[in-house]
């Protein structure tokens, strides 16, 4: 099992593959690159267009379930994730981003 795994843009994932993570960029089918990411890595790092292509249901129990760590990556510029819980949660709480 490798540490790291990065689904989304071809850009990203070259230098994320210079570091030594499985890549899928985001023209492959992105379910099933989520699902072998998850089966391969104990960390997967995901672009935000990509969470936004996955099934909301399958996205929230890979959040909570912690094994593997599944991360949303920041917008560009720091715009909030709307799928990633501690943006919500900050968000519901009035905290500043």
């Amino acid at each position: 099992m490798t540490a790291l795994a990065y689904i989304g843009n071809a850009v990203d994932a070259a230098g994320f593959r210079l570091a030594g993570a499985l890549c899928w960029d985001d023209r492959d089918n992105v379910q099933t690159a989520f699902e072998q990411a998850c089966a391969s890595a104990d960390v997967v790092l995901l672009d935000p267009q990509v969470a936004e292509a996955l099934p909301r249901r399958r996205l929230d129990a890979a959040l909570a379930s912690g094994h593997p760590l599944t991360v949303i990556l920041p917008r560009p510029g720091g715009v909030p994730n709307p799928l990633d819980p501690a943006e919500r949660a900050q968000g519901q709480l009035g905290l500043e981003r």
